[in-house]
Formats: C-alpha cells, structure tokens, sequence
C-alpha cells in the first residue's frame, strides 16, 4: 500500500500550541517520512521548542525564516510554499520515497490514526487528488464539527497526492491558497473530499488569529481579488450573516466593497477568474434551488 508522505507546519509564535501539535504527530500510527516545520520568524520559545524535538527525531527538521508582521494573505503562502520546497529538495537529495503530501498547521491536533486514515482514502480511491479531515472546535464541553461542505477539503489537516499537487503546479503563493488549490484540481479531473469522521481539532478558529472582523473583512477582499460573481458574494454575505457572532457578513461586504471601489487588483490567472464568475455559480445556485 502507498503511505509515505511529507508533512508542512507554518509556525508563528505557537509556543502554547506546538507542544501538544508535535505529540500528535509523534503518535500518528503512520508517521511522515520528513517533517518541515517553518519557523516565520517567531518571537517567542516556538525555534526552542521545535529544535529541542528534533535533536531526538530524526524525520524532523526546523527552516527559519526571517521576522515578518503576521499575514494570513500573501506571506502564509509563501511561509508554507517555502516549506513545501524544502522538502521537496530534501527527500531528492535524500533518495527519500513519498506518495502524498500533508499540511498541518500549528494549532490543529490530530487523532492518532489521522493520516493512516486519510491515506486509505486515497488508496481506495485513486481519483482522490485532495482530501482532508473534518475540522472542529471545543466549545465548552463538547467538541463541535464546522459544517463545512463535504466537497471543499480544509486547509489544515490536508493530504495531496503527489501527482496531484505537482499537476496543479504545487502551492500557490496567493490569497486562500487551499481554494486555487482545490479548484485547479478539480479542473483537471481530480476529485477533492473532506471526511468528517476523520477529526482534526483546531485550537483557535480558522480567521480568529487578527479578530473576526479582520479575518472576514481580509475574505472579502479575497472574494473581489478572485473575480468572484457577485450573486456569489451575495450569497457568501447571507451565509455568515445567519450564524453567530452574525457580524463577519458585514465585514465580508465591507471587504468586497473596498476592494470595488478602491479598484485593486485582480487575480492574474484566468482560469481561477473563469471558474468564480461561471461554474462556480452554476453550481452555488443550483444547490440552492435543491
């Protein structure tokens, strides 16, 4: 059975996280055949912290990169992208077999059968480009699924297949880079899932790092960067304006409208702009209508 894989962490002042993330990892039934973490530039015990793991783990190696002010845009990508090279390198260097490449962020934990599991997936479906496990929060005392769809693996706790991530032209340095990724598998012919049943815990929600407001405000900004159609923004604006905290569709639109009327840039690849404005909305509405 194919099962080796590499694994990326981005790492930024997670010296609270990044303890418990590594025993996660360091207990996965299937464990990487290399581990890259990116150290962006952390202020705090983060470089101690993961130096210290790797003097005992041999599969484990830090790349630091200089100080940079947190960015959940353009530098997370180049923070992961970096990472992804590394490796890359590193096992040719190394004559170092993988089928499948992982991303892992710094504050999610795993089950300890996490990508033994993601892996069967791909070996018993071998159309399976991208997939990911389910991602929950702890509220209170229970631990609660997102509800994201089914079809949109996550960004963290993320598994390519190989041939798939090096087709899609490997790890976009862009906004919402696990979007273009998703999308350019999707057209060309690779299938993309998310398995709820396979449970990844993130520690701190998804685009909470700089406040909700910003976090959303920075995806409505995405939203007009990719062309989306604007019944899609509509739609996205309705859909996080009817769940609590209800705010962040205020910040989504207010994004969406700077980006409008500040006329900025658009996304130079065409073929991202042509998914958001046609099929994406075909299938947006027609879900809708079911």
């Amino acid at each position: 059975m194919d099962g080796n894989y590499v694994l990326i962490t981005p790492a930024k002042n997670e010296e609270d996280n990044l303890p418990e993330v590594i025993e996660c990892v360091l207990r996965q039934t299937q464990k990487p055949v290399l581990w890259i973490i990116v150290d962006d530039g952390s202020t705090d015990k983060t470089p101690d912290i993961v130096d210290d793991y790797c003097r005992s783990t041999s599969w484990m190696q830090k790349i630091s990169l200089p100080p940079h002010p947190r960015d959940i845009t353009y530098h997370y990508s180049f923070v992961c992208s970096e990472g992804f090279k590394h490796a890359v390198d590193t096992c040719n260097a190394s004559n170092l077999e993988f089928d499948f490449i992982a991303l892992l962020d710094a504050d999610t934990e795993i089950q300890p059968d996490f990508f033994e599991k993601l892996i069967e997936k791909m070996n018993d479906n071998q159309k399976l480009g991208i997939i990911s496990g389910g991602i929950y929060h702890r509220m209170r005392d229970k631990v609660v699924f997102n509800g994201a769809d089914e079809f949109l693996p996550a960004g963290t706790g993320r598994l390519w297949r190989k041939d798939c991530f090096f087709e899609t032209g490997g790890y976009p340095i862009e906004p919402s880079p696990d979007s273009i990724s998703n999308i350019k598998a999707v057209l060309r012919g690779w299938e993309i899932k998310q398995f709820d049943t396979i449970v990844a815990i993130e520690r701190r929600e998804t685009k909470t790092a700089e406040g909700y407001w910003k976090g959303f405000r920075i995806d409505g900004q995405t939203a007009y960067y990719f062309d989306k159609h604007p019944l899609l923004v509509l739609l996205g604006f309705v859909n996080f304006s009817i769940k609590s905290p209800f705010y962040p569709g205020l910040g989504y639109l207010f994004g969406y409208l700077q980006g409008l009327f500040g006329s900025a840039e658009k996304i130079g690849d065409s073929e991202i702009r042509e998914y958001y404005r046609n099929r994406r909305l075909r299938e947006c509405l027609e879900r809708v209508k079911s």
